[in-house]
């Protein structure tokens, strides 16, 4: 069996392999190819992942390449970890917002549009050659804004099965259980949380069939009641009865959130190419198997959990319950099947299946129709080079400028980003 992944200059990798390490038992993965265009990240990276599989006594050979199409070549697997412009254009992205009073953030408002508008061409040529090189395998798209591009990939590579991961919904309810003082596996406890992705709201929580979330909640009300300065307001949470994805803060509290930028630097894209050059120095160390503490930096906690029981589950046609984002078709009724939402679904052999559950409440879900409508204009930008669904989706975003503003905002984007949109036609 053979995977690929696409970005394996990532530093992110070392942890993947670990994972795969962990499931050689129940995963029989035979070839692993990392595939990067930068030949000088994948070589400090890819031969860390290496001597990582060597002295682990791995059952698969790890591969490098700088070709995609000799990477996907008769895969059944193929993972997306890229960031097109690397970490540079996520600082970009943070400052574009910044100035113009905006949210600067990877995958929200201005900045989750430029990456957009990057990274969408970018997967769908990856679909494009699975459609014709590896028939029939799976991708499995982790890059952000994971659930846009999984919009893009859900309308524009239909023959391509395709499913968006984040490790937020995992890292949430391990915290949740920790929390409780209950260790058990991530695939023993269903998560019921609903929206997009980083615009979700948790309402329950079971593990085996027992419901937690009555303790789940009031745990979460009273660590907040005890904060000197909580990160939710008591009145909305009480009013809504759901715990919101931390992503929520940028809009619940958009003020708070711009007083925060106003420290830069460092913005996150800055510190975290600080944490990725020491990264890199220590993956470099010839002597080195095993990933150092400082990945956890990083961030992307349960990443590579998450990433390699989807597999595991797909591969042994387990059944199994994944918080992920998929077209719902038909799940959460009354709201447009081909949405692409964040939900859970059953994954086995035969794919990825969303399991049925009740629509959010009307507070929630005026503002997640707005970011839809915002997401499908911004798939249209980027496939096509549409300036007006571009000029739309700012106009529609609510982090987005003012109508008067748009333009000089929308030119700026553009012109910030030339050299990676092609499909743009920019003076």
């Amino acid at each position: 069996m053979k995977v690929a992944v696409i970005g394996g200059g990532s530093s992110y990798t070392p942890e993947l392999i670990n994972g795969f390490l962990e499931r050689q038992d129940t995963f029989p993965m035979t070839e692993l190819w990392l595939m990067d265009v930068l030949p000088e990240r994948l070589e400090v990276v890819g031969k860390f992942a290496q001597r990582m599989a060597k002295a682990a006594g791995a059952r698969f050979e790890v591969h490098l390449t700088t070709d995609q199409r000799e990477a996907v070549k008769d895969a059944q697997y193929v993972t997306t970890q890229l960031r097109v412009g690397w970490m540079a254009a996520r600082r970009e992205d943070e400052y574009l917002g910044m100035r113009h009073g905006l949210i600067g953030q990877e995958t929200t408002g201005v900045g989750g549009m430029a990456k957009a508008l990057r990274t969408i061409p970018v997967i769908l040529k990856i679909a494009h050659d699975m459609r014709e090189l590896a028939p029939g395998a799976l991708l499995v798209n982790f890059t952000n804004p994971a659930g846009l591009v999984t919009e893009a990939l859900s309308r524009y590579a239909t023959e391509v099965q395709s499913v968006g991961v984040c490790n937020v919904p995992i890292t949430t309810k391990m915290n949740m259980l920790k929390g409780l003082g209950i260790e058990a596996k991530s695939t023993d406890a269903q998560l019921d949380t609903l929206g997009l992705n980083h615009l979700t709201w948790h309402r329950g929580l079971k593990l085996d069939g027992e419901d937690l979330w009555p303790q789940v909640f009031e745990q979460f009300v009273e660590k907040q009641r005890s904060q000197p300065e909580p990160d939710w307001d008591l009145n909305t949470i009480e009013s809504i009865k759901m715990i919101p994805n931390y992503y929520l803060q940028y809009f619940y509290y958009t003020d708070h959130k711009l007083e925060e930028q106003q420290k830069w630097p460092p913005s996150r894209a800055e510190a975290v190419m600080k944490i990725e050059d020491e990264l890199l120095q220590q993956y470099a160390e010839l002597e080195r198997t095993t990933p150092p503490e400082g990945l956890m930096k990083r961030g992307g906690a349960y990443y590579s959990t998450l990433a390699t029981q989807l597999l595991n589950a797909h591969y042994n046609d387990l059944g199994e319950t994944h918080e992920v984002n998929v077209p719902h078709r038909g799940a959460v009724k009354g709201w447009p099947e081909d949405w692409v939402l964040e939900m859970p679904c059953t994954v086995d052999r035969k794919g990825i299946h969303p399991l049925p559950t009740e629509p959010l409440p009307l507070a929630s879900f005026g503002l997640v129709s707005q970011i839809k409508a915002y997401e499908l204009l911004t798939v249209e930008a980027a496939v096509h080079g549409n300036r007006d669904a571009a000029y739309q989706a700012l106009l529609t975003h609510p982090l987005g400028p003012s109508a008067d503003k748009v333009e000089a905002v929308l030119e700026d984007m553009l012109q910030t980003n030339k050299r990676y949109l092609p499909q743009f036609s920019i003076s």
